[in-house]
């Protein structure tokens, strides 16, 4: 990946410094500062760059977007990476760790840690730590995508207005809200209430209309036998007979009655109030929630030349700004005979456990956007429904060599020279980026690896 983002950057660096030669913003590089004196300077200021986040570096919307995505990317990387060495160091000085030397190589305190919390589980614990999770979910940020587009359109020229609350932005991928559009891999579905009909399954409770077959809760009479009941003798558990009242769902089922919860509807169906109904698969169409997949932001001008170039950028700052939620994590274990006795084993073993499982929550959550963001995500069939913003933007860099010419006369005069630098930037932003990600996705999957399992492997 490294030689491949390199050999793009050599490709363009020349293409940009023949086509933007001609200034810059410092008098040292700018050959009409003799001529304007001062001038120059006032009218454009210092250079910005990519490390302090400015935005506007060349005043071109297609390459300031390019810069931001990357500034994101880079910042995203450094954010994860700086997180997970100081997760690991706390963990280390918790678990005592022997000989613990905070300039160490990540890998060699990846082994280290993870060999003295094996010592201690062995210690403490009979059978080891049963560990059951959630995997944490990642997107792409709308709002970043929308403002993004706004501020693109704005910065050439279009009347840009909008409210990231009442537009629609296309999704190809997973969509975690409503999807007005093709649904597919996933079941769309309206929420209802207690008064409502279900033509579909049902998920939530159901009402029945007449005493039928509950496959949850009973609540009401069961014409059965009853695993439970409430203080007025009515059923308030399993009935292996038939329920009159209403059911608590153990899944989505057919209800002849009303539901309240959600419903599965037709794909063409519409919700209370004329909304599309929530798609939890892959959306084609317009997605009002999280995108996990290529985001597409609708305009912000009715009519702006600039829409599909501040598109292009927009979804790669959306994608460079992968976000995940954090994964839903429980633990269980029994004491050996040895430390059940022993009340101060067992509240140092509680106390390093809770250390643990904050920071191993917080350790997951942070590969999860890392791998995203170094190898994007596929679905059960290998379907690509996120590509790796690193090999997007890579990408970018191939356009931008192709465009060089025409992106060139669309920059002011007096900001050539910060976009050769930028592009300088940017260029060995990647290149860090793609160098440092193997290794540092191969310390943080050492440690996920021995998490998940328990310490056990």
């Amino acid at each position: 990946m490294r030689q491949k983002v390199i050999g793009l950057v050599s490709l363009l660096a020349p293409a940009f410094v023949g086509a933007l030669s001609g200034g810059a913003c410092s008098s040292t590089n700018n050959p009409l500062a003799d001529t304007l004196g001062g001038t120059a300077d006032k009218l454009c200021g210092p250079c910005g760059h990519l490390k302090t986040g400015d935005v506007g570096i060349s005043g071109n919307a297609k390459l300031d977007g390019f810069f931001s995505a990357v500034a994101k990317l880079n910042d995203a990387t450094a954010s994860i990476n700086g997180d997970f060495n100081a997760n690991i160091d706390a963990l280390s000085q918790v678990y005592g760790v022997a000989n613990f030397d905070a300039s160490a190589n990540i890998d060699t305190k990846v082994d280290a840690l993870i060999a003295s919390i094996k010592g201690e589980f062995k210690a403490d614990l009979k059978g080891g730590v049963t560990l059951n999770y959630t995997p944490a979910e990642c997107h792409a940020s709308v709002n970043v995508a929308i403002q993004a587009q706004a501020q693109c359109e704005a910065k050439a020229g279009c009347d840009a207005k909008v409210n990231p609350g009442e537009v629609d932005v296309q999704c190809e991928g997973e969509c975690t809200g409503s999807c007005s559009g093709t649904c597919t891999g996933g079941v769309p579905t309206c929420q209802v209430d207690a008064s409502a009909k279900c033509e579909g399954k049902c998920e939530g409770t159901c009402t029945f209309d007449a005493a039928a077959t509950c496959d949850g809760t009973c609540h009401g009479k069961c014409s059965g036998t009853c695993s439970a009941m409430d203080g007025s003798g009515n059923c308030n558990g399993t009935c292996d007979g038939k329920c009159d009242g209403s059911c608590d769902l153990n899944a989505a089922a057919t209800c002849s009655g009303t539901c309240s919860g959600s419903c599965e509807v037709s794909a063409e169906a519409k919700c209370s109030g004329g909304e599309a109904p929530h798609c939890s698969g892959t959306c084609k169409g317009s997605c009002n929630a999280n995108c996990t997949g290529k985001v597409t932001p609708p305009s912000a001008s009715a009519s702006c030349d600039a829409t599909a170039d501040c598109q292009a950028q927009a979804s790669a700052q959306a994608n460079a700004t992968i976000d995940c939620t954090p994964p839903s994590v429980d633990l269980s274990y029994d004491f050996s005979a040895s430390a059940s006795g022993d009340a101060s084993a067992q509240a140092d073993f509680k106390a390093h456990l809770a250390e643990l499982k904050v920071r191993g929550i917080a350790i997951l959550q942070g590969f999860s956007r890392y791998d995203v963001i170094i190898h994007g995500k596929t679905d059960a069939s290998g379907n690509v429904i996120v590509q790796a913003p690193v090999a997007t933007l890579t990408a970018s860099v191939k356009d931008l060599v192709n465009n060089a010419g025409s992106i060139a006369a669309d920059v002011p005069v007096f900001r050539l020279g910060c976009a050769v630098d930028a592009f300088g930037e940017a260029g060995t932003a990647l290149s860090t980026i793609a160098t440092n990600g193997t290794a540092n996705l191969k310390a943080q999957a050492k440690f996920v690896t021995a998490f998940t399992s328990g310490f056990s492997s």
